[in-house]
């Protein structure tokens, strides 16, 4: 079972499936709207499972930040649109939503036990120096991804749901022996063949082509030459200057900022300690009456088939329980605890060594502070430039003068595509706010204030715009010419293969055909499609060889400048004492293509069970764009005439 859940694991529908799981915490959806209620329609329903407008957006938006990541430029939600990849989204979690609602329905129900060991499990909730369950970072690690813990505990039921689903799939799914033997059949069969090249010097060269012939040419291909719109702008910029010098920190502030900080700068007590948990408070009792009697923590961890958690030189601070935290820094050194109630159990703690607190100095901690100030008044000095600038611009002020004004720097930026491109194909290194606005604006158009983030001000004015285009014949008349003279010997040399082969088709023998085109024929016997017989006589062999039945002729590339033609003789079936060890082998991966088939439909069949469905114009209205133009429908036919 083990074995074939581990298969299962590496799927392509597994992978599909858990890429959605919270337990990566790459999260791009959720199974329940919390904010439903706020909605006037469900972008999915599925059974009592449903995602709303919001929750929707901000599982997209998720989705849209990690193609972000991959692709290294911005995608707009329009872009993913245009590319129906909503509508991927949304079919994948309408099914799998459906599934697990069905799932659930079924009694598919996994304990509350798998759901706690589970979350025990995530490295991101554990302290990354002691490697003890962290709350704190538990909390906040939910708080970054917008949960609960209802949320995650559910996220978690539903891995378990599709996990062991899947798992008895796999258990239960064995191909017949019969799919085997027929890819090894196939495998290890052999044929004879003749065959000859078609060089580009027998079908003749194409000749200069002329500017009506490059014209048409570049028509043809508007689609691929048509150059993007490019924009040109001016950026107003609010930071102080590059080279600017920062103003001195006075003593005064420093002090008091010391003063404010010096807690939390100083050098809390720290401990080193051991900590055992048990699911039972019995079992609490046992682990410390084992500590007192002498036995060491690794010798208590062993017998009760438990981890001890070891803390080295711990402040209290980076303890996420604070129950564990207060009974261990009440203890004096080489003293175990009584069961204290964690928020995972009961936890028996016992204290090897104990260092007393420092304070923090003024001299120690200097640099920090000025730094910290420092980055305080530049963001003060940006925010006060920025209502400078608004009111300027109130008062009747144009962007540039607005900007002198309060002594902001105008930038002009090379031009840029909507997706952040510049006209040598290289992503602009700029704020993805800027592409947006630059693409929202008329020419002369002047932006609002847009808060970048990070205490980061601009604002946009398009100066120019230079409309997408088609290059003109004299710009590219080299690569153009080549890549036509390029296409016309393409079509030279595959109208004299198929004028050869015609020949041969005709009863021709092929011997005699080849020999009146100047080409040398090859025959082979007992050829097999494997790797090493494409790399010694070529893909296009192969592909006629394998391509075609007895007697039959083929055709076909054979490199960038020449073709092939053949003939098969003859066809050997596969020996069955060499293809019967390959049947086996190749019997587990069919087994595991039929059990990813067979989930694929399971969850299919249970969405359609419970009547799970989406609405792809709400998915659009959620993400606030407009819906792409429908493609115009087609004439109707004309009615039959009656007679």
């Amino acid at each position: 079972m083990i074995t074939l859940f581990r298969n299962f694991s590496k799927s392509k529908w597994a992978a599909g499936l858990f890429a959605l799981i919270i337990l990566s915490f790459l999260i791009v959806g959720a199974q329940s709207d919390v904010f439903s209620s706020f909605g006037p329609k469900h972008v999915i329903d599925a059974g009592e499972r449903s995602i709303g407008a919001a929750q929707f957006r901000s599982d997209f938006e998720r989705v849209r930040a990690n193609l972000q990541e991959q692709a290294g430029r911005p995608v707009s939600f329009d872009d993913m649109v245009k590319e129906n990849i909503h509508t991927q989204y949304l079919e994948s979690q309408t099914q799998r939503m459906g599934f697990l609602a069905w799932a659930w329905d079924a009694g598919i129900r996994p304990g509350k036990e798998l759901v706690l060991k589970e979350i025990r499990r995530i490295p991101a909730f554990f302290n990354q120096v002691s490697g003890q369950f962290d709350q704190d970072r538990y909390e906040q690690a939910l708080a970054a991804q917008g949960l609960t813990s209802e949320m995650l505990e559910q996220d978690l039921r539903d891995q378990y749901v599709a996990s062991q689903f899947g798992a008895a799939v796999f258990a239960g799914a064995r191909v017949p022996r019969i799919y085997g033997a027929l890819l090894a059949g196939q495998a290890l069969e052999t044929r004879d063949g003749r065959w000859f090249t078609v060089t580009q010097a027998m079908a003749g060269a194409a000749g200069a082509p002329t500017d009506a012939q490059l014209t048409a040419f570049l028509n043809e291909n508007a689609a691929q030459l048509r150059r993007p719109e490019f924009r040109m702008i001016s950026i107003v910029l609010f930071n102080p200057a590059p080279n600017s010098q920062p103003a001195p920190i006075s003593e005064e502030r420093i002090q008091e900022r010391f003063e404010f900080r010096k807690a939390a700068l100083s050098n809390a007590e720290k401990r080193s300690f051991v900590t055992l948990t048990v699911p039972t408070k019995a079992a609490a009792d046992r682990v410390a009456a084992e500590l007192r009697a002498g036995k060491t923590p690794a010798e208590v961890a062993a017998a009760n088939k438990i981890e001890a958690a070891t803390y080295n030189d711990t402040p209290q601070s980076a303890l996420g329980d604070p129950a564990v935290g207060a009974a261990v820094f009440a203890l004096p050194a080489n003293q175990v605890s009584n069961p204290i109630q964690s928020r995972v159990g009961f936890t028996v703690a016992k204290v090897t060594d104990v260092t007393a607190g420092a304070p923090a100095t003024l001299e120690s901690v200097r640099n920090a502070l000025v730094q910290e100030l420092r980055a305080e008044d530049a963001k003060g000095e940006t925010y006060a430039k920025v209502e400078k600038y608004e009111k300027a611009r109130q008062e009747g002020k144009n962007l540039a003068d607005a900007a002198q004004s309060v002594g902001a720097r105008l930038v002009q930026l090379p031009p840029f595509t909507a997706d952040g491109r510049l006209p040598d194909g290289q992503p602009l290194n700029a704020p993805r706010q800027i592409f947006e606005s630059a693409y929202a604006l008329s020419k002369g158009g002047e932006s609002d204030i847009i808060d970048a983030g990070d205490g980061q001000y601009f604002a946009v004015r398009v100066d120019d715009i230079r409309p997408a285009s088609l290059p003109t014949l004299a710009e590219v008349r080299a690569p153009l010419a080549q890549q036509w003279t390029l296409r016309e010997n393409a079509r030279r040399l595959s109208a004299k293969a198929e004028e050869l082969a015609g020949r041969v088709r005709a009863g021709e023998d092929i011997a005699k055909v080849a020999a009146s085109a100047g080409a040398q024929l090859t025959a082979r016997t007992g050829v097999q499609q494997s790797q090493a017989s494409q790399t010694e006589l070529g893909e296009g062999v192969l592909r006629g060889l394998f391509g075609q039945g007895k007697g039959q002729v083929f055709t076909g590339a054979q490199s960038a400048s020449s073709f092939v033609v053949g003939h098969v003789d003859a066809i050997h079936a596969a020996v069955p004492a060499l293809a019967a060890p390959l049947v086996e082998q190749v019997r587990p991966r069919l087994t595991q293509a039929m059990a990813n088939a067979m989930v694929e439909q399971s969850f299919a069949a249970a969405a359609a069970k419970v009547k799970a469905k989406n609405d792809p114009a709400a998915a659009i209205a959620a993400l606030g764009i407009e819906a792409p133009a429908a493609a115009p429908a087609a004439p109707a036919a004309p009615a039959p005439a009656k007679k």
